[in-house]
């Protein structure tokens, strides 16, 4: 399963750092307007981070990541899915989400996608990445196809494999046009090992530099303060995650 409401993630908060953040309406280039929520760091870094929640869209927890980008000079922007469904407006922890998310499509999330970016780069970001996770880890992989000039695409614990007949990064590794990272969880039910080798020799066969982890034991949605058994793993790929991000910025 994915994070519970109440989850956090697992990143210490930097005491003093000047940030601000704010809740945003984005529209995309078909005219959706969906929400967004932003977080800016007094002295930003250059490098612009659009986080792709998991199915449930929007809420705390990824706003507080976006917070924990921005406190390390990070400009950040979490992005809502159903802004074409359900509007833009706050939802709360009933929310159907499941219904919702069975009506995005690969091209509605990757117009939303464009607008974080253009509003990242309207920010002064040079360099933007995707940061995704479960449903926003494939959808992140897959961002790096979709001619946003991204120059990265970070995913934890994404399908990379064909899904519902839709191909995955897997299918689309020739398609990809930026780095990828993959944080991917070793005691994942439904993302098998066989998923993540195919990856793996996917976008080696396409020539798409990238490095693929996989933390052995950790279960799917180990990134979560509340997992204290998997802080270890929670650390490093955290750590993965911003040496990437300083490695590939432009």
């Amino acid at each position: 399963m994915c994070f519970e409401f109440d989850s956090l993630p697992p990143v210490p908060a930097i005491s003093g750092a000047a940030v601000s953040h704010a809740d945003l309406v984005l529209e995309a280039r078909d005219g959706n307007r969906f929400a967004a929520f932003l977080a800016t760091p007094e002295e930003p870094s250059g490098v612009g981070v659009v986080i792709l929640p998991d199915v449930r869209g929007l809420y705390r927890f990824y706003e507080e990541l976006a917070l924990r980008f921005a406190e390390r000079g990070h400009t950040a922007i979490a992005i809502d899915y159903f802004g074409r469904t359900a509007g833009a407006a706050k939802r709360d922890d009933d929310f159907p989400y499941r219904e919702h998310t069975a009506k995005t499509t690969p091209e509605g999330i990757q117009a939303d996608v464009a607008a974080a970016v253009e509003r990242l780069r309207s920010l002064g970001a040079r360099s933007v990445f995707t940061v995704g996770f479960c449903f926003g880890g494939r959808n992140s992989w897959l961002a790096a196809a979709g001619g946003h000039g991204l120059a990265g695409a970070i995913g934890f614990y994404g399908m990379p494999g064909e899904r519902d007949g839709a191909p995955g990064p897997t299918q689309r590794a020739g398609e990809l046009e930026a780095p990828i990272l993959a944080l991917q969880a070793g005691d994942d039910q439904n993302i098998t090992p066989e998923h993540n080798a195919a990856f793996e020799q996917a976008l080696s066969d396409a020539g798409v530099e990238h490095e693929l982890v996989v933390y052995e034991g950790a279960p799917h949605s180990f990134f979560d303060r509340k997992q204290a058994e998997f802080a270890e793993a929670s650390g490093d790929a955290w750590s993965r995650a911003l040496a990437f991000l300083e490695q590939h910025a432009r």
